[in-house]
């Protein structure tokens, strides 16, 4: 009773030593473990401003436990890039026409060459389709043709009419001999009901979830599987921006219309975007994906050289992001961004407004409105960071604009799921492709001179004429831009 009363007593104490203790213990492994100086400076006033609480934040939600077992399982899960175990096709190409007219750029395949293990390989077509329009047709075309394998990972896969015309053209595969495999990230399959990987269960068509929400709650629920990729027979590949929702078909009148980019792909640079699903369905899984079944013999059949650049919270190397430094580094003439979520961190700011005062002309294409009022804020509070060094910023009309694209000097260009914001670059797990082609960029720079062409301007005169409360909504949105 004395040991009760004593407790009783000094309660008050006992907590506070308990929290300091939890603070310091915390604080320890925030400095300890690698991290931007925001994000550190950002935990250590959670941790200490809200003793036990914040403590107990950080551990559920700041330590990046994915330490990928998809990793563990890479020499069991990944095949040799052909499949009678050659290499010769992995031999780093320096003829690359496109550094022809663009030599300077050598130094952004030499930078990239560095981050990655993929080597670029030439001899792959890359087409643009615009719009579920293009996409959904020559997607469902494929599968139709399909003899002996289907992968498909995607972020979002709703149950609605275009997905429902997916379960069934995935399930028809799988009746007729088919080896069919559907990865849909676990908080992207929420979007709609009924969801898409019970209709697919039904059909018979094998469906894994990425990170299950209930057991990845609350340690994973902020990584999040971004990628889109689809190969049909290891021969040919749909990858981009596009989700597999009835928003992106415009024939269908949907409700929220929604533009968005997506690319055919064959040539060797096939191989490359399965291996990154093999990877991450062993992950998922624990199932390897090998063998002449799941990859083709590579066979060029186009001008581009190309890589897949794989980015997430497993790859401290961070190839994205670099690569898109180098690329404004190097620049000379000019680049082009597009990008539903604009958000770019400081050295990507600080990049463009270099560009930019180096005489390359710099323009940035983003919606006048996302699909996120908050996001707009944010995006908004961040501008004047480029509104002086000479950016140009074009501000696309409805319907939302999803895509996600960048160009360099009419030679380059990087395409595919990720956005220019801290979530893309740190947190979910990404699938780009780089390209070095002047065909493919000469239409990529036609897109966006088109998308320029109907959109305004967004000058300094945008920024000083918002009203009071607009200003302070958008510097509220803006200091919670390294979590959007």
């Amino acid at each position: 009773m004395a040991a009760l009363a004593w407790l009783a007593a000094h309660r008050a104490l006992l907590v506070g030593l308990l929290g300091v203790a939890m603070s310091a213990v915390t604080t320890l492994h925030v400095l300890v473990v690698p991290r931007q100086p925001r994000s550190a400076a950002g935990w250590l006033a959670v941790i200490w401003l809200s003793p036990i609480v914040g403590p107990v934040v950080y551990v559920l939600l700041g330590i990046n436990r994915i330490a990928r077992k998809g990793r563990r399982l890479r020499p069991e899960a990944r095949p040799d890039r052909e499949p009678d175990g050659g290499e010769a096709a992995a031999a780093p190409p320096r003829d690359v026409p496109a550094l022809t007219a663009a030599p300077h750029l050598t130094a952004l395949l030499a930078a990239t060459d560095r981050l990655v293990e993929r080597q670029l390989v030439g001899g792959n077509a890359i087409a643009p389709l615009v719009d579920g329009d293009a996409a959904f047709p020559a997607m469902l075309e494929a599968i139709a043709g399909a003899r002996r394998s289907i992968t498909l990972a995607t972020y979002i896969f709703d149950g609605d009419q275009v997905g429902r015309r997916f379960v069934d053209a995935l399930a028809a595969a799988r009746a007729r001999g088919v080896e069919v495999r559907v990865l849909i990230d676990a908080a992207g399959v929420r979007y709609h009901r009924p969801p898409a990987h019970k209709l697919l269960r039904a059909a018979g068509v094998p469906c894994a979830l990425f990170l299950p929400m209930r057991r990845a709650f609350p340690r994973y629920w902020n990584l999040r599987n971004h990628r889109k990729v689809m190969v049909v027979d290891g021969a040919v590949a749909f990858t981009g921006g596009i989700n597999l929702r009835v928003h992106h078909w415009f024939a269908l009148t949907p409700a929220e219309p929604t533009h968005d980019l997506h690319f055919r792909v064959t040539g060797p640079v096939v191989a490359q975007l399965q291996e990154v699903f093999a990877d991450d369905w062993a992950f998922t899984t624990g199932e390897a994906l090998a063998g002449a079944t799941w990859f083709a013999a590579p066979t060029a059949g186009g001008g581009a050289h190309a890589r897949a650049l794989p980015e997430g919270p497993d790859d401290e190397s961070d190839p994205v992001p670099w690569t898109i430094l180098t690329a404004l580094g190097v620049a000379r003439r000019r680049v082009c961004v597009v990008s539903p979520y604009f958000l770019p961190d400081p050295p990507l700011v600080a990049a463009l407004d270099v560009a930019a005062l180096r005489g390359v002309q710099v323009d940035v294409v983003i919606p006048a409105r996302t699909n996120f009022r908050f996001v707009d804020a944010a995006v908004r509070g961040g501008l004047w960071q480029l509104r002086d060094h000479g950016v140009r910023i074009w501000m696309s009309p409805p319907p939302f604009d999803h895509t996600k694209l960048m160009t360099v000097d009419g030679a380059w260009a990087l395409l595919g799921s990720s956005n220019w914001d801290p979530r893309s670059m740190r947190l979910n797990f990404e699938l780009d492709l780089e390209a070095y082609d002047a065909d493919l960029v000469a239409a990529l720079d036609a897109l966006i001179d088109a998308r320029i062409a109907r959109a305004r301007r967004f000058t300094r005169a945008d920024l000083d004429g918002r009203r009071w409360h607009q200003r302070v909504l958008d510097g509220a949105a803006s200091v919670a831009q390294p979590y959007l």
